[in-house]
């Protein structure tokens, strides 16, 4: 695209933007579209930096918005600044041997952290041969041509335990990961995004179900550090586990930090507003505004305009959303 063209687009942009007061119901399969388009958007934009702006106006509208022409465009401007790339790096330092009673594997410690810049919030979690293993094996089947030159390192009959081979493959994990990083389709990949972040968060939503919110809290605070790196594209995708954290501060009796969670997760579905957390979300956060003295009568007013355009259903709790998440 040239220069030009550029500047057509975005006065196309502006244009459309003025045009926008209020918009109509949509229904949940058009909101399945409006994140897709936001992940289609995201990868283009690596390709075509260029368009930039016009690829925002189809990213991140959705027909179910009473935003200001101002709100939308600081909301799209958001929405570029989260589908930047954030380059990750992994590492393994360390490995630990498991023994159970009948079974003994090795346990391979991955740090993932942030290139560019000292980062505090790196990453730590445990994975086993056979997960990256099931790994492997998902993504052949859905990418069987980026998959085509990956090696993997194969099972040996004796030796599994010597520290020979475990070191061979701590190097030949830490250059799997990052390879498999390297290809941006498979990078955004559920398959990749599950291996990474799965186990954990299955260990989380079981503590929360069980009433363990302390244990809970502290596994989601260190998965959703991880979960914003590597779903930028996407941070609608993000909200379960940020109401699940408001959901374990509100039983832990800690409304200033639930609420703080609460305000992040809502601002993700500010035009998503036919998302399934969205009204349990609006409804959790007036008792918190209320609760802490903030105002809660734009909420309420946010609730209501929605229940005006929708018929009336049986709407979940934010707990109950929560604790049907990952169950096995």
């Amino acid at each position: 695209m040239d220069q030009d063209s550029h500047y057509t687009a975005e006065r196309e942009l502006l244009e459309a933007v003025s045009r926008i007061t209020t918009f109509s119901t949509t229904s949940p399969s058009d909101e399945e579209q409006n994140q897709l388009k936001a992940e289609i958007s995201c990868q283009v934009r690596k390709e075509n930096p260029e368009k930039d702006d016009l690829q925002d106006s189809n990213a991140s509208l959705s027909p179910n918005s009473a935003m200001t022409t101002k709100e939308l465009q600081e909301y799209w401007r958001n929405e570029k600044r989260q589908c930047r790339q954030v380059k990750l790096l992994f590492e393994i330092p360390s490995t630990r041997i498991v023994e159970h009673h009948l079974s003994k594997y090795v346990m391979y410690k991955i740090i993932i952290l942030q290139t560019g810049s000292f980062d505090n919030n790196k990453s730590v979690i445990e994975r086993r041969y056979s997960d990256f293993e099931k790994l492997h094996r998902n993504l052949l089947e859905e990418f069987s041509e980026e998959m085509e030159e990956v090696t993997f390192p194969k099972k040996t009959l004796t030796g599994n335990f010597t520290e020979e081979i475990i070191n061979e493959r701590k190097l030949a994990f830490k250059d799997y990961l990052r390879l498999l990083y390297s290809m941006k389709y498979i990078r955004r990949s559920k398959k990749f995004i599950d291996f990474l972040t799965r186990p954990e968060l299955q260990e989380a939503y079981g503590c929360l179900r069980g009433g363990q919110y302390t244990k809970a809290l502290e596994i989601l605070l260190e998965v959703i550090g991880l979960q914003e790196r590597l779903m930028r594209g996407n941070p609608v995708s993000i909200v379960p586990t940020l109401c699940a954290i408001v959901v374990c501060h509100k039983d832990l009796e800690n409304p200033a930090s639930a609420f703080e969670y609460g305000e992040k997760a809502l601002s993700r579905l500010r035009v998503h507003t036919s998302h399934r957390y969205y009204i349990p979300l609006l409804e959790t956060m007036i008792t918190l505004a209320y609760e802490l003295g903030k105002d809660f009568l734009s909420l309420q007013e946010k609730l209501e305009e929605w229940k005006a355009k929708k018929d009336p259903i049986r709407v979940f709790t934010l707990k109950e959303l929560a604790v049907r998440e990952y169950v096995q």
